[in-house]
């Protein structure tokens, strides 16, 4: 009798036990036939199964006989498990923390976990934590460089969709999050896609915050802000996260985002003495009244594909500025979003997808 060995590329709980499991139901599927009392060991570095049959296979047994804890057993201490998501390229280490409300890792090992080349990659790490204050769950995040902001809108998306395969949620749903930035509400809508009340924005310059002067009230609305000797014309919003929204130049023509050099220009932004808690920076090009595209420079994780705090404070910027309508759809290198500031009562809502990427286990 042949015994085929059973692997898994994906394993949540690496355990040998399941190993054990694994060749009992081999051995189980192929009871009909009649053979003679076998008995083999099979060796896993440092542990050995035992597995016994006897010819009708009505008895099969599988036992660990040695007294010393498997190289997978011993690994488990130090195992983070994960599910990878994205919200229009935006990339996320999803970790289920519902048990304890401190993160399961720090923030140096989040930075080491981020990295693309020595690490899982991604822009951040979120942890589902248990609910405060009457929400029903608290979402903490931290940035590829360790750095914890206050949100994140895609993030929050892609929080959602893990929360309802966590709980095993079918259809339109929606629950309450605690965060750095307030409470939020994302209803996943029937298609899959995640619409969320992302609450309204704020505009007093101190509480984004800016050091620039208020020139709309107490909101900075189309101001010069000069980065390494340029004068740009700026907006500022807080999501919760400050943002500064620029359109181009001052006296310059229109800004075609593509020929930006984010790389170069994004961090003399993030960085400006302006913003005492540094902020996210959003490159805008109005396509139409309707229709905008804009690229990022994150705070704390750099160029990304999507942000959707981001997209959301644009449209406010946009408003404010007369160049576009309440409802827009939004283009992101990832991808579009839907964003609409609704007047009667001021809240930000933002429908976009959120997917599932793989399932993982990360050493720490």
């Amino acid at each position: 009798m042949e015994i085929a060995a059973v692997t898994s590329t994906v394993s949540l709980a690496p355990q040998s036990r399941q190993l054990v499991n694994a060749f009992s139901k081999k051995l189980g599927s192929v009871s009909s036939l009649s053979f003679g009392f076998f008995e083999k060991e099979y060796c896993f570095k440092s542990s050995r199964l035992r597995v016994s049959a006897s010819a009708s296979m009505d008895a099969v047994t599988a036992e660990k006989i040695s007294p010393a804890a498997s190289f997978l057993d011993k690994r488990e201490n130090g195992v983070l498990h994960f599910v990878k998501y994205h919200g229009l390229g935006n990339d996320f280490i999803l970790v289920d923390n519902r048990d304890s409300s401190e993160p399961k890792i720090t923030q140096e090992q989040a930075a080491k976990l981020c990295d693309r080349n020595f690490g899982v990659g991604a822009d951040g790490v979120i942890f589902a934590m248990p609910g405060v204050n009457g929400t029903d769950y608290t979402m903490r995040i931290f940035n590829s460089d360790g750095s914890e902001p206050e949100m994140c809108g895609n993030g929050v998306r892609c929080f959602a969709r893990f929360i309802a395969e966590l709980e095993n949620l079918q259809g339109k749903h929606s629950f309450t999050l605690h965060t750095g930035a307030g409470l939020i509400v994302p209803e996943i809508q029937d298609d899959g896609q995640v619409k969320v009340d992302m609450g309204t924005p704020i505009l007093k310059a101190q509480d984004v915050p800016t050091k620039l002067p208020g020139n709309k009230g107490e909101a900075v609305v189309q101001a010069e802000l000069v980065v390494d000797g340029v004068s740009w014309n700026v907006t500022c919003v807080s999501m919760g996260n400050p943002h500064c929204i620029t359109f181009g130049k001052k006296g310059g023509p229109s800004l075609k985002v593509d020929d930006l050099n984010l790389p170069e220009i994004g961090p003399k932004f993030e960085h400006h003495e302006m913003f005492p808690a540094r902020t996210n920076t959003e490159f805008v090009e109005v396509l139409s009244r309707s229709h905008l595209k804009m690229r990022v420079w994150e705070r704390g994780a750099g160029a990304t594909l999507a942000c959707g705090t981001g997209a959301c404070a644009l449209v406010v910027a946009a408003v404010l500025e007369g160049r576009a309508n309440r409802k827009c759809t939004v283009d992101l290198p990832g991808g579009p979003l839907e964003i609409e500031w609704k007047q009667e009562d001021n809240h930000i809502y933002m429908t976009g997808p959120a997917e599932a990427v793989f399932y993982g286990s990360a050493l720490l």
